[in-house]
């Protein structure tokens, strides 16, 4: 299967010349140019059986709701946007952040991905995709033929 896979671009703090850490210091920098840090694209696994193709993906700390899997033109879409909360209160303060994590990934299908019948679920974190393949393109037994 063909993979292409949508990763938002970062700036990368080597880009910029040395002395702007020097002179504004790390922790400005980090606040303005590293916000997107927690910015994952979670691995895949891609397996080709005999009967069907899957995909799996890891995705701990997910719940199946997190999930969108789309399927367009033999272009199967997966995509997850989960927003974070994280609150402290003490007496004086209360501090509250909201972070979003999110990604998408796509593959093109073969010709012979039955597109019908893909199924998914999601289990100890791993979404897992199954994708049959259409009848003619299904491995066949090996079969003697008698000669006469």
């Amino acid at each position: 299967m063909e993979e292409k896979v949508m990763i938002p671009m970062l700036r990368r703090r080597n880009t910029l010349p040395s002395f702007v850490d020097e002179f504004f210091g790390d922790d400005l920098f980090n606040r303005f140019f590293n916000e997107n840090e927690n910015v994952t694209v979670p691995s895949v696994n891609i397996k080709e059986g005999k009967e069907d193709f899957s995909i799996e993906v890891a995705a701990p700390g997910f719940d199946k709701k997190d999930f969108k899997v789309d399927l367009n033109n033999n272009v199967l879409e997966i995509s997850s946007e989960k927003e974070l909360k994280e609150e402290s209160n003490d007496e004086k303060v209360m501090r509250r952040e909201f972070r979003y994590s999110s990604f998408k990934r796509t593959f093109t299908l073969p010709d012979t991905a039955d597109t019908d019948k893909i199924k998914a679920s999601y289990k100890d974190g791993i979404l897992s995709i199954n994708i049959p393949k259409k009848d003619e393109a299904k491995v066949k037994p090996v079969k003697q033929i008698a000669i006469s």
